[in-house]
């Protein structure tokens, strides 16, 4: 059996890191501190294809898969690249499997060109995933109004077209909401990296139903599923960034004489991070290989956020710990990948949420 990349997936990868490695300079980065989008990148990445790279044929894509899409996310983390892939791919993709022509006509063309941003506002206040949104839907005629609040919505405050979950009189149904039209309210809120996270608030907002009435569940669980993918596969990147980032300051940075690499426990502290993003590269592998090919991965997708997320704190706290005084420098490298490795971390629930979710996928099945 054959775990090699494919040459296409090599090729992606490949492209990704020669833009990120050319786009994300110090300068830059340091730029979109401040706001942790930049629009330059953003277009040179439509103008590549990567932002519809796993979107079929028919609706304008490169028609790609799910291992495609995580190696450039990947990628793009190993660099902490300022850009919203992780909602936006998703929410992508969510567009083009379930929205009907008039939709895809709208927004698709866009989403894969660079010009607008797409997200998906899933969190409410007190869960990551609710089962049961607090946000409802009713019909007033043909249309639809939402009302409810949806907090720590990724990129929500640079976002042209939200995926919005609500419950219904007939069960849970997701609505495409214009963050510009009455009755949204958008409040961005403040995260020590700059990222465009933001509060939605709703009241009697009209949306555009994705799918059909009652496909609601089914397109949560496969949206939340590949949101959760992208999330691992970035927090990947980003893990592997720091990681060499800290171990070529332990091998330039002097104390007692010598470099503080070779002090054992900054080596052992290092060679732990290793070996966590040697499980998350598995564990991250195992999923999109899974979903791409239509098996049941929800254990393992699971697997891989609770991988992303544990491997994120630990890797993260590693960083600031032997960069010292200079890993707290909100100026700096360190810093940056600290913060970007913390917001992951949480994204969709951190280690204890999903540890949480195998425990119950565990218990259900059958003796």
């Amino acid at each position: 059996m054959d775990f090699s990349f494919t040459e296409t997936q090599t090729d992606a990868a490949e492209l990704a890191a020669t833009i990120f490695k050319n786009e994300c300079t110090p300068d830059r980065l340091k730029a979109a501190d401040r706001g942790r989008f930049d629009r330059a990148l953003w277009a040179k990445l439509g103008d590549a294809g990567l932002l519809g790279l796993s979107v079929p044929e028919s609706a304008g894509g490169s028609g790609l898969g799910l291992l495609e899409l995580c190696s450039i996310l990947v990628e793009a983390g190993r660099l902490v690249a300022p850009a919203p892939l992780v909602s936006h791919l998703p929410a992508t993709l969510a567009l083009a499997a379930f929205g009907d022509d008039a939709q895809q006509a709208a927004w698709l063309p866009g989403a894969i060109s660079g010009e607008t941003v797409l997200t998906a506002a899933i969190a409410e206040e007190r869960e990551h995933v609710p089962a049961t949104p607090t946000t409802t839907a009713e019909r007033d005629g043909e249309s639809w109004l939402l009302t409810g609040v949806k907090s720590v919505v990724p990129a929500g405050s640079v976002a042209s077209l939200l995926l919005v979950p609500a419950s219904t009189s007939e069960g849970v149904a997701v609505f495409l909401l214009d963050p510009t039209d009455a009755g949204v309210t958008v409040t961005p809120q403040r995260i020590s990296d700059g990222s465009e996270v933001a509060r939605v608030d709703l009241a009697r907002a009209t949306g555009t139903l994705l799918g059909g009435l009652g496909d609601g569940a089914a397109i949560i669980e496969w949206l939340v599923q590949r949101l959760s993918l992208a999330a691992s596969a970035y927090e990947l990147g980003v893990v592997r960034g720091a990681l060499d980032l800290t171990a070529a300051y332990a091998k330039t940075r002097e104390q007692f004489g010598r470099p503080i690499g070779t002090f054992q426990a900054v080596s052992q502290r290092l060679a732990d991070g290793y070996i966590d993003v040697l499980g998350s590269d598995l564990m991250l592998w195992q999923a999109a290989w899974r979903l791409e090919e239509g098996l049941d991965a929800t254990i393992e997708v699971a697997s891989a956020k609770m991988w992303a997320a544990d491997t994120g704190h630990k890797v993260a706290h590693t960083t600031v710990h032997v960069h010292g005084g200079v890993g707290i420098d909100m100026d700096g490298e360190a810093h940056r990948y600290f913060t970007v490795g913390k917001l992951g971390e949480f994204l969709l629930g951190g280690t204890t949420d999903q540890a949480r979710t195998i425990g119950a996928l565990l218990a259900a099945e059958p003796v």
